[in-house]
């Protein structure tokens, strides 16, 4: 199960407490307490593993480590740990305490969601010469802490849409050998998955049903990660009775949503007219030509047809 919507609570490490100690040495019996180290600060890290908001489905609360407590001879507790938690490319980060939305776009990305705490004095640092023997330190500070909310979307040069057994993931394993789940029934693929082709990253989204930007079938959950991708491969069976309604349910579905999905590059592709005959095929595609003037019949078991589909591809790597 892909975890793409996560709610969690992140924390900084606490600043270790400063110390009141003094030297023992006869004849030199100044302060020597040291100070405390700061708490770790708690980093977010993008990556390219669309999997990796797993970690947060039972585990909702994360900390740095806390600095560590000064010493009684003027050295400085240790500094707390950095934690640095793996979130996916395209993972959009919201503070629900504050309301700052941040962005984690690139592998390698680092995002400092919640500093440590400050450190706390030790006595050293309260002597004067009025107060030679000084018995005050400080108490390390708390580190931050805030509820966030985690929510992918994941970031593909191209998406595919279409119903339930339109021939989305037998396409995407074709292009890139990838493993897409394959089956004659509705709703084979569950989760998205992803695919390169020379560079291009391809995703393979969950078959759509009429209502789902309503909560239907597999609802809304994965219309988000269409509004990353640069082009649409919109995906009709030809096996269908009527494949404008098919095609229109989809386009209807992605307008409920969000209507700048539109406005994105569409290619329409016929797919399975191995499973129909040649005038069927030839009818079908005029029919959607009436809706989308750029639509290809295909067949991943036709090496023709898959060399128009890779043409279009190249073409599109090529303006990267």
């Amino acid at each position: 199960m892909l975890v793409d919507d996560v709610e969690v609570r992140l924390s900084g490490g606490d600043g270790g407490h400063g110390i009141v100690g003094f030297n023992k040495t006869k004849g030199n019996t100044g302060p020597t307490g040291g100070n405390g180290g700061p708490g770790g600060d708690l980093i977010l890290e993008g990556i390219s593993d669309i999997s990796a908001l797993q970690q947060f489905r039972f585990n909702k609360v994360f900390k740095a480590e806390n600095g560590r407590q000064g010493t009684a001879r003027l050295l400085d507790g240790r500094r707390g740990e950095d934690l640095i938690l793996k979130v996916p490319t395209g993972t959009v980060v919201t503070n629900l305490d504050t309301g700052d939305v941040h962005e984690i776009t690139k592998v390698g990305e680092q995002l400092l969601v919640a500093h440590g705490g400050y450190r706390g004095r030790g006595n050293f640092h309260f002597r004067a010469a009025s107060n030679t023997t000084p018995l005050e330190s400080e108490d390390g500070k708390a580190g931050e802490s805030f509820n966030f909310r985690l929510e992918l979307k994941m970031i593909a040069d191209v998406g595919l849409v279409g119903l339930p057994s339109a021939g989305k993931s037998s396409l995407l394993n074709a292009l890139t050998g990838a493993h897409s789940k394959v089956g004659a029934y509705a709703f084979t693929t569950l989760e998205p998955h992803l695919g390169a082709y020379y560079g291009l990253i391809i995703a393979d989204l969950p078959g759509l049903i009429e209502g789902a930007s309503e909560g239907k079938g597999l609802g809304d959950k994965f219309l988000r990660h269409i509004e990353r991708t640069r082009e649409i491969f919109h995906l009709v069976s030809a096996e269908s009775d009527d494949v404008v309604r098919d095609y229109e349910i989809i386009r209807g579905e992605l307008k409920a949503f969000n209507p700048e999905l539109l406005t994105k590059h569409e290619q329409v592709f016929l797919t399975k007219m191995d499973m129909v005959t040649s005038e069927d095929v030839a009818e079908k595609v005029a029919q959607l030509k009436k809706v989308n003037k750029n639509v290809i019949a295909i067949s991943v078991i036709d090496d023709e047809s898959m060399k128009k589909v890779k043409a279009i591809l190249n073409a599109i790597a090529a303006k990267k």
